[in-house]
């Protein structure tokens, strides 16, 4: 009798996703790495390259005995957490993230779930790893301020290099 697999989500190393998913399948682990069909555009010419469409992240289908195995693989990073714990994904939203790519091309990922007195953490640039609070929100940016050596310090931000740190307490 074989265990029954979960499907979770790791981060991987930047820019290993395509990497990962050669080594996974090397190894004869079940996986997904979402690509997006995305046209670009050089000086003198268009080409069609496949991206991922989750930077930094992968899905991995495994018994749960095997999950913590994964850490051990390089290029995975760690687990994305929900609750404490490893998060699971439903096997019907990988059927739909697949369905929709098959659709649509150039699709494209944004986080839209931050408001205002989120507290949120800068996930890359020159202030990465800050934390912060949500002031305002205007189409795909946010006002951020960042409390840090005595100073407060406000900058807009794209949403998408916002993630909400889960912390409850919105003051400053």
């Amino acid at each position: 009798m074989t265990e029954e697999k979960n499907w979770y989500v790791v981060y991987t190393r930047p820019r290993w996703e395509k990497k990962l998913a050669g080594v996974l399948l090397q190894k004869g682990i079940e996986h997904y790495c979402p690509l997006n069909r995305v046209q670009k555009q050089w000086t003198d010419r268009k080409k069609i390259i496949m991206e991922p469409l989750f930077k930094g992240y992968i899905f991995v289908h495994v018994p749960e005995a095997q999950k913590w195995d994964l850490k051990n693989i390089d290029g995975i990073l760690n687990f994305v957490y929900w609750l404490g714990k490893p998060a699971r994904v439903r096997d019907e939203e990988i059927t739909i993230i697949r369905r929709f790519l098959q659709e649509f091309n150039d699709v494209e990922v944004s986080n839209t779930d931050v408001e205002v007195s989120d507290k949120v953490i800068i996930k890359q640039g020159l202030l990465m790893n800050y934390k912060g609070i949500v002031l305002e929100v205007t189409g795909n940016r946010a006002l951020v301020k960042i409390n840090s050596m005595g100073l407060q310090l406000s900058a807009v931000f794209d949403k998408t290099n916002l993630e909400k740190t889960g912390e409850q307490d919105a003051g400053g």
